[in-house]
């Protein structure tokens, strides 16, 4: 359809406007000149094609009467000599003695070769021994060859003939007697295998005499192979025909395969040294193509030495390149296929691609020479393959550690825990996943590919969110344990412990000290990371580490609010809810809970990050604020206005000041804790305006209530509801007042107060 619409958007383009109407005449006869010389081509193709079609015709015609006139000159041959037989005054008597005289002359010749086989065999076997003791120049190889052709010829000739007998019973005898041929044939064969084995150091030695010998050895037996397998073809297409003419029927009878053998002989050469090679590699796996010398100098050896030695036809150096390559080529597919293969190996096998070519073209051979490709034309898998080798290797890493630390936190194993330089809490398993990661974004850039590098790094990225949202839930599931209020509290101090230091570990992660010089795990990642990418990936990459470093701020504050929640979960569970009862009047709850504070800050203080101890004490005062507030909703809660609870209040808001204005100035935390008490102060303001919503009088409570909502502008309506329940003097007219205020009042959202934690 949309070549159809071509022409006429073309058209459409070319006739925009009305004036565009004058150009058609002109249009016309450009696009008909167009078409004539289209046309022309056409027909100048057409002819072409027509003309080659025909020859091709024409010599399928000439093969077929070729064809015929063979066959019918061959039926007039056979015609002829059954002609012949007739035209000659007995010539069946003529013909029988003649065939009685061959066989006479057969049978004697026979029976000489017979006589003297055994003699000319121990004459070989002498042969043999003498070359046994000169293995490198095998001066008599030549002359066992000869003498090893007529006694296997004699033998199958023999063979043949008692097979072809009507009497077989000396087929046996004659078995044995040739026996020792056999064990002779096996000796000639060891010393040619061995020469075969062994002729690239014989061309590097310079013993063209030898290398001339082998080479005339097995080109003889190419020739003998040869001609048995057209006799084997001949036997089995016109066996009629061939069993006619004696020539056809004499000679070797079996293929012996030299020239084969000979082949095969250059990859049993090359297989040890490749098995050699191999072990070499899975060692050092960068120091390949110093391992792989010896394949080019084999080849060098064959090219410069051994080609003006070896027949011209056998293409001796193109032979075993052929051979060689294939070999390559295996032994490099056998490496990529391993499944267990290394990220250092599978580089190595990449980048020895180029290499390979790149020497091989000094040999004179093209990369389009050598089929097939060495590795398949399989680089830019096996650059996908290497990335994904290294994110497996991440994969696995990670994995392994987050088991063990899964194994020690939920065990809450003793002595699981590190302590670093400073003496602060830490896992045991942090440094060495950094370490990991700098280890696997090394091998990456030893790939010398962004593409690869950026990859790696994304599934780094992966694999540190994973981290920490696998962290967070296992420590929300372990923290459900403590909360029941029945739950077992036993080994409540070790699971304190470890939230200490899996914050901490956050704070390493990020902890960037400029002045000092020393930069956090995620800092020096960033710093690794830049020179092996593109500058639009480390833009990516600087919003994902973002993204992380505050994965690391959010984890490790998660921890210390979960430390902070399981305080007021088992600690104070009763002491929390006895505020603003009948026993809160009479009982020091604030002072008790000023002094666990004081207890948990100074057994934490040194093991718990500096930065960590600040956001501890400062979520020990919202917890308790919050807490505090929230208990207006405790069973028997009420302020009667004959009780002193704004006096209480005061007490209370006093003993907690006390406590957090005093962790600033105690000798064991100097230059640890820095915290801003006037924020502290700030937040507990909301006591006195819950006071004031306590004390008003009914007809106030509507404007106590707005100011405290402009103040506060989350302040939750529910929570007010539940101050005002608790007044002695409540009633619902109050109530609704309120609600119809809440209504009305408008307010500016900003940043959340703590009031929006007081449901």
């Amino acid at each position: 359809m949309a070549d159809s619409d071509g022409p006429v958007v073309e058209l459409a383009d070319l006739l925009r406007h009305p004036d565009d109407l004058d150009k058609i005449s002109f249009l016309k006869s450009e696009f008909t000149r167009k078409k004539a010389a289209i046309d022309g081509r056409l027909k100048i193709g057409l002819k072409d094609q027509l003309e080659v079609t025909q020859a091709g015709m024409d010599s399928v015609s000439d093969g077929q009467r070729t064809v015929n006139q063979i066959k019918e000159e061959m039926m007039k041959i056979d015609r002829l000599c059954a002609e012949a037989q007739n035209m000659i005054r007995d010539f069946p008597n003529i013909n029988l003695v003649s065939q009685v005289h061959r066989n006479f002359t057969q049978v004697e010749v026979m029976k000489a070769n017979i006589e003297s086989f055994d003699d000319n065999l121990k004459d070989l076997e002498q042969l043999l021994r003498e070359d046994d003791q000169d293995m490198e120049n095998q001066p008599n190889l030549l002359n066992v060859h000869h003498g090893l052709t007529k006694l296997r010829d004699i033998r199958d000739e023999a063979m043949d003939q008692i097979k072809r007998a009507s009497d077989k019973s000396l087929e046996s005898h004659l078995q044995d007697y040739f026996t020792r041929l056999d064990d002779v044939i096996e000796w000639f064969d060891d010393h040619v295998g061995t020469a075969c084995m062994n002729l690239i150091p014989l061309v590097q030695a310079d013993n063209k005499g030898m290398v001339v010998r082998l080479a005339l050895v097995i080109e003889e037996e190419e020739k003998s192979d040869k001609k048995v397998k057209a006799l084997q073809d001949a036997q089995r297409e016109y066996k009629d025909l061939a069993s006619r003419f004696k020539s056809i029927t004499s000679g070797p009878k079996q293929l012996r395969g030299y020239k084969e053998k000979f082949l095969k002989a250059i990859e049993f050469y090359a297989q040890p040294k490749f098995d050699n090679a191999e072990q070499r590699f899975l060692e050092e796996p960068n120091k390949l193509a110093n391992i792989m010398k010896w394949y080019f100098n084999d080849l060098y050896v064959v090219k410069m030495g051994m080609v003006d030695l070896m027949p011209k036809k056998w293409k001796i150096f193109k032979t075993y390149t052929d051979i060689y390559h294939s070999m390559m080529h295996n032994w490099l597919i056998k490496r990529v296929d391993d499944p267990d293969l290394s990220p250092p190996h599978m580089l190595s096998i990449i980048d020895w691609s180029e290499k390979y070519y790149s020497k091989m073209s000094k040999l004179g051979y093209s990369e389009a020479d050598l089929k097939p490709h060495v590795l398949d034309d399989r680089e830019g898998e096996l650059v996908r393959e290497y990335r994904q080798l290294i994110v497996k290797s991440v994969d696995e890493w990670m994995e392994r550690m987050f088991v063990a630390d899964k194994k020690s936190f939920t065990e809450r194993k003793p002595d699981s825990l590190d302590n670093n330089e400073h003496g602060y809490f830490r896992t045991r398993t942090l440094g060495d996943m950094w370490r990991m990661l700098k280890e696997q974004a090394s091998v990456a850039g030893d790939s010398g590919r962004t593409d690869v590098a950026e990859g790696v790094f994304d599934a780094m990225f992966r694999a540190l969110k994973s981290r920490q949202s696998m962290w967070q839930k296992m420590v929300d599931e372990e923290a459900i344990k403590y909360r029941s209020p029945a739950a077992d509290q036993e080994g409540m101090q070790f699971f304190q412990d470890w939230l200490v230091a899996i914050a901490n570990d956050q704070i390493a992660c990020i902890d960037d000290n400029e002045e000092a010089g020393q930069l956090g795990y995620l800092s020096r990642f960033q710093r690794d990371l830049e020179p092996l990418v593109t500058q639009k990936y480390f833009v990516h990459a600087n919003i994902e580490l973002d993204v992380l470093r505050n994965g690391f701020v959010d984890l490790g504050t998660h921890c210390i609010t979960t430390f902070v929640s399981l305080i007021f979960k088992v600690d104070f569970r009763s002491t929390v809810t006895d505020f603003f009862t009948s026993k809160w009047y009479n009982e020091l709850a604030m002072k008790r809970i000023a002094t666990t504070f004081d207890d948990y800050v100074s057994d934490y203080a040194k093991v718990l990050h500096h930065s960590l101890l600040d956001i501890l004490i400062e979520e020990l005062a919202d917890e308790l604020l919050v807490h505090y507030l929230s208990s207006v909703r405790n069973k028997g809660a009420k302020f009667r206005r004959s009780d002193p609870f704004n006096d209480k209040l005061a007490d209370d808001v006093r003993a907690a000041f006390e406590f957090f204005q005093s962790v600033n100035t105690k000798p064991e935390l100097a230059n640890i804790v820095s915290v801003d008490f006037s924020l502290i102060k700030k937040k507990w303001e909301v006591v006195r305006r819950m006071a004031a919503l306590l004390e008003a009088d009914k007809a106030s409570v509507v404007a106590v209530y707005e100011d405290f909502k402009r103040e506060f502008w989350d302040l939750q309506l529910s929570w007010v509801e539940s101050v005002l329940r608790a007044r002695d003097d409540f009633d619902r007219s109050m109530l609704s007042s309120v609600k119809a205020k809440a209504g009305q009042v408008y307010v500016q959202r900003g940043p959340e107060t703590i009031m929006s934690k007081v449901k």
